[in-house]
């Protein structure tokens, strides 16, 4: 496995950051002011995406793993990397995703804990429904984790 960062031509990565944001009007909000890194294990496998919020605080903007490569560990090693990567320059990483269980048992499971909840996030920031484990999503979830 081998971790790169990715310094320029970010979109060459969009098919994959539509994976966890299907809005790319979403993801250039934040894809050139935050830092990109890819896992690659033979081939590419995870992408994703860290932006500063302040001088303490960064947040993992986007995270997404193939679908034929997910749940073998890619995103979580992914994460552990940034953690480790970004601990001496900031004191939080947040996370923001949909009130599903699986996925915010997939952040616990890497050391993130609930922090706040942004009401109607999904429905006041997205033209159509977003759906996600066959749930609409409509409130955004926070979860911090300690670095």
């Amino acid at each position: 496995m081998k971790i790169e960062k990715i310094p320029s031509n970010k979109k060459q990565h969009i098919d994959l950051l539509l994976l966890a944001d299907e809005s790319e009007d979403m993801i250039d909000r934040y894809l050139e002011r935050g830092d990109m890194f890819a896992l690659y294990d033979q081939d590419l496998k995870t992408v994703c995406v860290v932006a500063a919020i302040d001088e303490a605080t960064c947040e993992l903007k986007n995270i997404a793993t193939y679908e034929k490569y997910q749940r073998k560990g890619y995103a979580k090693a992914l994460i552990n990397f940034i953690s480790h990567y970004y601990k001496d320059s900031f004191e939080t990483m947040l996370v923001g995703t949909g009130d599903t269980p699986a996925i915010l048992s997939f952040y616990e499971s890497c050391g993130f804990e609930k922090s706040h909840i942004i009401v109607n996030f999904f429905t006041d920031n997205y033209d159509h429904p977003m759906f996600e484990d066959e749930v609409q999503l409509i409130d955004m979830v926070y979860l911090k984790k300690i670095l």
